[in-house]
């Protein structure tokens, strides 16, 4: 079975799932970590994940990506208060795939002052 990539985003100041936050995949330039390519885009559903793995076959293999999540227009269209430069905009996390074989899921917890992530399962 080849591997896969998935995601899902929580939103912690709320306690529920993240919908319709934009995800950016990323995929790194082997010999120049700062050249990147822009592999696709995706959006959390209503449960705050994909509606399938973000990557999958061909297009997931040994390398660097990097997912931006774009939680400050998340939080905007959520009508908090919040300030008019808000703390959080852009989220990237960059990861390393060394197995092709395995499954990757990189899931992201937020609120509008605070973020984490790990590798899960």
């Amino acid at each position: 079975m080849a591997g896969y990539l998935t995601t899902h985003v929580l939103d912690t100041a709320r306690g529920c799932p993240a919908a319709g936050v934009r995800i950016e995949v990323w995929r790194t330039s082997p010999a120049e970590e700062n050249e990147r390519r822009l592999v696709k885009v995706v959006y959390s559903n209503e449960d705050g994940r994909t509606d399938g793995p973000v990557l999958e076959d061909t297009e997931f293999g040994v390398g660097v990506y990097e997912l931006v999540f774009g939680v400050g227009a998340y939080f905007a269209a959520q009508n908090l208060a919040l300030p008019s430069y808000p703390f959080l905009s852009d989220v990237p996390i960059r990861f390393g795939v060394a197995d092709p074989d395995a499954h990757y899921h990189v899931p992201l917890l937020i609120s509008p002052w605070a973020y984490s992530t790990y590798r899960g399962s």
